[in-house]
């Protein structure tokens, strides 16, 4: 690293730009230069990054001595910082002080902190005022001049004890007279157990140290006041001896007495305090009862910070005394009896403190320095410049330097200039010292923000981009952008003093990168401006108006730059709102504020905070509390009129969402119903309604308002208003005839409201005629409620009727008439000429003649055809009537009474039918025509029932169904489709015809054992082909068996559950499971489970012990292929040692009963085996075919053969052993059918028989068919629910 000398350059940091800059750029460096050599006052500060070596500093006191006052030890401090470091010397009263010479002196190296103790020589030889001064090669700096005080340790003389006898009530004081100390010593009263004095407002301790009593009382007797003393600066405690106090009780009443000064006695008294040092006040007075002491200031106000009320109000304390304090202060104490007073004069004064001191600084060659030195106190000081410290007055003059009104000037300072200079200010309390270093230094420029610095900013701020660089002289900053154009010829772009540069509305065009240069140090670093989207709240939160106690959603949604994170606050008058625990007032939901059970308190404004590194949105919203109007009051009735009056009414508050409308409602009182009902409505605005009335009726009013939130309660109701009567407005309406019975007349009308009757004595009056034939007269009655009955006017006979309203006082308008007819009666004739005509297999169209009206006697409303279905048309005709019946199938069709034909359809074809029609009207059906017998021709068949698929080998598929549910004909065969599915496209259909309708089932072969087929079935009659019966399918693929994967376990108490994952298209294996325990009862001996299948995926291993280990082994062929240890869960069962299990005769006992069970068993399926086969067609009568169901574990039924029906027949009636046994199940010798090969079967084994194979756990199925040591045999069993293992893969 190289080295440097002031005036030398000590290296340069950033990297070098180009050395030809634009004509501007040079033009603009020179003015700046010829600006910054002008004489000034530049000085400079070196920042910390700056990257000088071995910088050279001058002397700066770090630690100042401090005057003290002395009885023992001695220590004086002064330390100093510099480099060179500094060396130091002490003075004395003006005259060098050399420490080396006194050999008791203790110098702390590096330092010139010295210290001496009593035990060397009496402290007393160092007394007087001292100064400490600090030189290197660069100046002197020089200390505050401090004193050294000595005095010898106090002693306390031998005193006699001191005994006080008062009476009650008097006052006392208990001196302590400390030994006299330059330092007044800590005094504290104690009693011989070193337990304080308990002090008040009646016992106060003094600055003087005495005990003062404002009045005594008897309990305070006693011999222990003790005053113990201790001096800090002596390190001593003394304890005087215990004076006794004795309080004589009064024998009378204790007389009260007016307060009186104690200390300070007298009225007035004068202080003097220095600034800044600490003012205590006393105001003890004796007095009964106890005085309570007041201050106040009586030329001012007293400070509230720095003065304080101590020892129950008897001291006024001043911290930090200030000129401003300077005053008279009263203390006034008070009883019953009287008051006394005190005033203190205070005078403040104060040594010399500095209003402005001078800074030490750097400067370049040729700058001009001023020194600010002001200094204040009372009595004003006297200012003094030393230099390195010595007096400016004793030094050579000098024509550059000056000294004017406290400041010091030094013109075109070089390098000689360089020293430490002293500012003293001296008055009567004493004198300061300030130093001051004026470093005339030469630095090399260098650039201290780091290179490539990134600045990111929002659109539309104020960009500002640091160079911030040092050297003495100041170096010249440039700024370029990457095209090397003017910057600041923008309005927009200013380069501040600093050398920053500062660009204000910044758009994403000012984005890249920027250039600061020295060019004079050929030094440069760049800058990165990259300029974000500003934050928009594009949804604000909205001024929500919230029911009490229901919850307010504030919603804040806004825009922000994808680059920039962002987070959400919500705030309610300026608090952030925080989630709270407690409960849930808050919930925030990002972009959602959920305010809960919203209250009075939660009214306010609500704002979001949308927050980025770079800026910040925000919105408000508020919520308003708005609750149910509060009910109008005061309706009242104005201007009332025989049809109408006038209401007003005063609303009342709306809380905060106006009235929208209001609603008057009535209620009439003349009327058996009392209910309130809705009169009228009207705006929110409105205040008062004009309300129409009904005759004869009396009304009350009320009103209720209506906003936003809901309606309010009713107002209270108005007075009552009465109508007066008047003849009906009006007559029932709905008149009509709703005749029933033949020959009569029957006459309904709507009964109208009683609040129409309009008047007393209402009633109706019934009026009807002959339409034809009976002239112009009315026949009329009365009645006061419908119906009325008219008889004797024959069937179905027009009339006009009508029905008018009476009352009292007159009749209603005449009402119009309108036509009735009498009752009606059944029809007389079925329709004429009825015939069918075949459209297809399904429909027929069906013609009739038009009845005559006449026999209709009523109103035609139409036909009914009639159509009974009687079977297929192959059926034999000699079949039992009673089985024809139960067959029939009716149906009945409407048609309307102007229609002569119908086109029926969705008949059943290839059927035999009937048809019939009649006439019906509102009385009923007349008879129906004779039946007409047609057929139906053949139809197209259903689907055929039940496509499986069956896989012998993975090129081959063998189909089996069942014949069509419906053949709608004679059934000629079959039609079997096939093709392979594909992604791409359909592949081409395979087409094979069955032309024996007996057929059911086909094998196809040279099938793609990769690929997946489609197969479609169709019936085929002469009509055509039906609609198909499809599955979709694969073979089943050849080579090894599947054996199972995956395989889990999951531990019970008694029981272990096995699963594991099956094969897809593979060919199903069996195996076993063995098992050992190896702990419990039973340990050391191998049980076998039943044969699985790995088609199962789950098996349940019972009966085990709980709290037992076991191994389980799976094998196949009897090799391992996987094991596993579990331990069973619950308490374990300990082995019963010995018992009858263990007797011979026990065990002899047993097995002679298997030995019998055995035999029985055999005889059984000896005989079950030689005639013991079912009809699957007999069971198939009353369950449903088990392949249409999936078999479930566990689950057993019957077995069926799949030959042919000739087979079944045969062995149908065929007798069993197990008959009349029970020891036998229903399902017969499983044996038998399982070494069959020529019959494929499905065997579901009934539990009974499933537990007599199993030895591991009841309800288990034991279905193992005999072994076999190829796999490649098909078997049959309950573990793959009956299906060969060369079964179809199927959807």
């Amino acid at each position: 690293m190289p080295t440097s000398m002031p005036g030398q350059p000590v290296g340069s940091r950033g990297r070098c730009t180009p050395l030809l800059l634009p004509l501007l750029h040079l033009h603009l460096l020179l003015l700046l230069l010829a600006l910054t050599s002008r004489p000034s006052q530049a000085a400079i500060d070196i920042p910390p990054n700056y990257q000088i070596p071995d910088f050279k500093k001058p002397p700066e006191i770090t630690a100042q001595p401090e005057s003290i006052t002395a009885s023992s030890d001695i220590t004086l401090t002064c330390e100093a910082s510099g480099n060179p470091e500094p060396t130091f010397r002490w003075e004395k009263d003006g005259s060098e002080f050399d420490l080396s010479s006194d050999p008791d002196l203790k110098v702390t190296p590096g330092t010139g902190t010295f210290q001496v103790t009593a035990e060397d020589q009496p402290i007393s030889l160092y007394s007087g005022n001292y100064t400490c001064f600090a030189s290197n090669e660069l100046g002197t700096a020089v200390s505050n001049e401090v004193q050294i005080t000595t005095e010898n340790p106090p002693t306390l003389q031998k005193e006699k004890k001191v005994q006080f006898k008062v009476e009650e009530g008097e006052s006392v004081v208990l001196r302590c007279n400390p030994p006299a100390s330059i330092i007044p010593p800590h005094i504290h009263w104690m009693d011989d157990k070193l337990h304080h004095i308990q002090l008040n407002e009646r016992v106060t301790k003094g600055l003087d140290g005495n005990l003062y009593f404002a009045h005594t009382l008897v309990e305070d007797s006693r011999n222990d006041y003790t005053c113990n003393m201790r001096y800090m600066s002596a390190r001593t405690m003394f304890s005087k001896e215990p004076i006794t106090l004795v309080v004589k009780p009064s024998n009378s009443v204790v007389r009260n007495r007016r307060p009186q000064m104690l200390r300070p006695m007298g009225t007035q008294s004068s202080y003097h305090v220095l600034r800044g040092q600490t003012l205590e006040l006393e105001c003890i007075v004796q007095g009964l009862p106890t005085p309570t002491p007041q201050w106040v200031r009586k030329d001012g106000e007293m400070s509230e910070t720095r003065i304080f009320r101590k020892n129950n109000g008897t001291l006024l304390h001043f911290s930090q005394v200030h000129e401003a304090d300077a005053g008279q202060y009263q203390c006034t104490a008070s009883n019953s009896q009287g008051t006394a007073t005190h005033v203190y004069s205070i005078a403040v004064e104060a040594a010399p403190y500095w209003r402005k001191e001078p800074v030490s600084q750097l400067y370049a060659p040729g700058e001009t320095v001023r020194l600010h030195c002001e200094a204040d106190g009372i009595p004003s000081p006297r200012v003094a410049w030393s230099m390195n410290g010595n007096p400016l007055s004793e030094i050579d003059p000098d024509s550059r330097r000056s000294v004017r009104a406290g400041v010091l000037t030094l013109k075109n300072v070089d390098y000689s200039d360089t020293a430490v200079f002293q500012c003293k200010a001296t008055n009567k309390h004493g004198s300061i010292v300030a130093n001051t270093y004026v470093y005339v230094i030469e630095l090399p420029a260098q650039i201290l923000t780091p290179d490539r610095n990134p600045y990111t900013v929002i659109e539309g701020q104020m960009a500002e981009m640091e160079c911030k660089s040092f050297g003495s002289p100041r170096p010249v900053v440039t700024w370029e952008n990457e095209d090397f154009e003017s910057l600041l010829s923008s309005p927009r772009v200013t380069q501040l003093s600093g050398g920053s540069l500062q660009i204000s509305n910044v758009s994403h065009g000012d984005s890249g990168l920027y250039t600061c240069s020295i060019p004079k140090a050929n030094i440069s670093i760049s800058a990165e401006l990259e300029v974000f989207n500003r934050t928009v709240i594009v949804s604000p939160p909205l001024e929500l108006r919230v029911q009490r106690g229901k919850s307010a959603i504030f919603t804040c949604i806004a825009k922000v730059d994808p680059k920039l994170d962002h987070q959400l606050l919500w705030r309610r008058a300026g608090q952030k709102l925080i989630d709270s625990s407690v409960d849930d007032k808050y919930t925030f939901a990002d972009p959602d504020l959920v305010v809960a059970d919203v209250q009075q308190e939660d009214e306010g404004v609500y704002t979001c905070e949308i927050i980025t590194d770079l800026d910040m949105a925000q919105a408000s919203g508020s919520i308003a509390i708005v609750d149910f109007p509060d009910p109008p009051s005061r309706p009242q009735i104005t201007t009332p009129k025989d049809r109408g009056v006038t209401l007003s009414w005063t609303p009342g508050d709306e809380h905060n969402s106006p009235v929208i409308e209001f609603q008057i409602e009535t209620e009439v009182t003349a009327v058996e119903t009392d209910d309130w009902r809705l009169l009228r409505t009207v705006a929110g605005d409105t205040l008062r309604a004009h309300i129409d009335l009904r005759p004869f009726l009396s009304y009350r009013f009320r009103v209720v308002a209506i906003n936003d939130v809901g309606m309010s309660k009713p107002s209270p109701a108005s007075v009552v208003h009465s109508t007066p009567a008047a003849a009906p407005d009006s007559n029932p309406v709905g008149v009509r005839s709703q005749s029933m019975d033949p020959d009569t007349l029957v006459i309904r009308w709507e009964e109208m409201d009683q609040q129409n009757f309009n008047g007393p004595e209402f009633q109706y009056k019934v009026m009807w005629r002959r339409v034809v034939g009976a002239g112009p007269a009315w026949n009329s009655n009365f009645t006061t409620s419908p119906p009325y009955v008219v008889t004797g006017v024959g069937n179905y006979t027009a009339f006009d009727i009508k029905v008018q309203a009476v009352n009292g006082i007159g009749l209603a308008l005449d009402p119009v008439p309108t036509i009735g007819y009498s009752g009606e009666d059944v029809p007389l004739e079925p329709p004429m000429d009825v015939g069918v005509a075949l459209i297809n297999s399904t429909t027929i169209k069906v013609t009739w003649a038009a009845i005559e009206k006449d026999t209709v006697r009523g109103h035609l409303l139409g036909y009914k055809i009639h159509l009974t279905n009687r079977g297929p048309r192959s059926r034999h005709h000699h079949e039992e009537p009673a089985r024809r019946a139960r067959e029939l199938q009716n149906s009945v069709v409407v048609v309307g009474p102007t229609e002569q034909k119908k086109v029926v359809g969705e008949l059943q074809p290839y059927s035999r039918y009937t048809v019939s029609v009649s006439v019906f009207n509102m009385k009923g059906d007349g008879p129906a025509s004779e039946p007409f017998v047609f057929h139906m021709p053949e139809g197209v068949p259903s689907p055929p029932v039940s496509l499986e698929l069956d896989s012998p080998s993975e090129t081959e598929m063998t189909l089996r169904w069942r014949p069509p549910a419906q053949p709608n004909g004679v059934l000629t065969g079959y039609l079997l489709q096939y093709q392979q599915i594909v992604e791409t496209e359909d592949s081409p259909m395979q087409v094979e015809p069955i032309d024996n309708p007996k057929v059911t089932n086909v094998t196809l072969k040279q099938l793609d054992p990769h690929s997946r087929y489609r197969f479609q079935v169709r019936g085929r009659t002469s009509a055509g082909e039906g609609k198909p019966a499809t599955r979709e399918g694969a073979t089943t693929l050849d080579g090894v068996p599947y054996s199972p994967a995956n395989i889990s376990v999951s531990v019970g108490e008694t029981s272990v559950n096995l699963s594991w994952a099956s094969g897809e298209r593979h060919r199903n294996v069996g195996f076993h499971v063995r098992y050992l325990n190896k702990n419990g009862p039973g340990w050391g001996k191998w049980v076998l489970s039943e044969k699985l299948d790995s088609s199962q995926s789950f098996y349940q291993l019972q009966g085990l012990q709980p709290g037992s280990g076991y191994r389980l082994v799976f094998i196949y062929n009897n090799a391992t292929f996987w094991e596993t240890e579990v331990h069973t869960d619950g308490a374990g069962v300990m082995p019963v040692q010995g018992g009858f299990a263990t007797e011979g005769w026990f065990i002899g006992l047993v097995t002679a009963i298997a030995l019998l069970v055995l035999l029985l068993l055999i005889l059984c399926f000896i005989k079950r085996s030689k005639g013991g086969k079912y009809s699957v067609k007999d069971k198939e009568e009353g369950h449903v075919d088990s392949e249409a169901r999936p078999m479930k574990d566990e689950t057993f039924g019957e077995y069926r053969s799949l030959e042919s029906d000739n087979d079944e027949k045969r062995t149908a009636s065929q007798p069993s052993l197990c008959d009349d046994s029970k020891l036998c199940s229903d399902d017969g010798n499983l044996d038998d059918y399982g070494n069959s090969n020529s019959v494929q079967t499905e065997v579901i084994m009934d539990e009974s028989l499933a537990s007599q194979y199993s030895g591991i756990r009841d309800n288990v199925p034991e279905t193992e068919a005999p072994d076999s040591s190829s796999l490649d045999p098909p078997t049959y069993t309950a573990a793959n629910q009956g299906l060969p293992i060369s079964s179809a893969f199927l959807d």
